[in-house]
């Protein structure tokens, strides 16, 4: 398998975390986002959106940090990650819309401003983030994982955004179960760590 990603890319991330939680073996190409590889005619082909991160698995090529998500947890056959039944995948699904929209729109947004120089209102998605981490602290105040007993794939699209946020000047400090949350994710066998970038709050 070769997964297509960029370092800074927490969409990135999030699909090569899962590879290696699940231990599968991968090459990492890395895509130039600077100098605009991801809109060449090459990268196109595999995604004609021009975004990262893209699997190729032999003749199977898949885009959209999610979706390689679901593939590799049904590639692999393990419903402990991605639940058979209707309520659990519904309960999965769910979250993963939140990954797309909540954090796409709030914390990861914020963190466009400082590493990348987006031009997003700071005020604007610094409070969508505060709201997003407000539902997930009355979540995981009583609940390690957000879907059942154990992590999915719901946890992994979560996360990367999340750990990063005061990258992009949202202060985690007041969240306490989001915290507990995180380190529970970072200790999972085979976790890799999302690179730091010393700006925002983590300057």
């Amino acid at each position: 398998m070769k997964l297509y990603h960029h370092p800074l890319s927490g969409h990135s991330h999030r699909a090569g975390l899962f590879l290696s939680l699940l231990g599968l073996p991968h090459e990492l190409v890395e895509v130039d986002l600077k100098t605009g590889a991801h809109k060449k005619t090459e990268f196109l082909k595999l995604n004609p959106f021009g975004q990262v991160p893209v699997l190729e698995d032999n003749d199977v090529v898949i885009a959209d940090s999610n979706a390689i998500l679901v593939y590799l947890a049904k590639k692999a056959a393990r419903t402990d990650w991605l639940p058979e039944d209707a309520k659990g995948a519904a309960a999965v699904q769910r979250w993963l819309s939140v990954a797309a929209g909540e954090v796409a729109y709030g914390p990861a947004a914020a963190r466009l401003i400082t590493v990348f120089g987006a031009k997003y209102n700071p005020e604007e998605v610094i409070g969508r983030a505060h709201a997003l981490l407000s539902k997930l602290e009355g979540r995981l105040t009583d609940h390690h994982w957000l879907v059942g007993d154990g992590p999915t794939i719901a946890d992994v699209a979560i996360y990367s955004y999340v750990a990063r946020a005061p990258e992009g000047n949202v202060d985690l400090s007041t969240y306490p179960a989001v915290d507990a949350f995180l380190r529970r994710v970072e200790a999972l066998p085979g976790f890799v760590p999302f690179v730091q970038t010393p700006v925002g709050l983590a300057a």
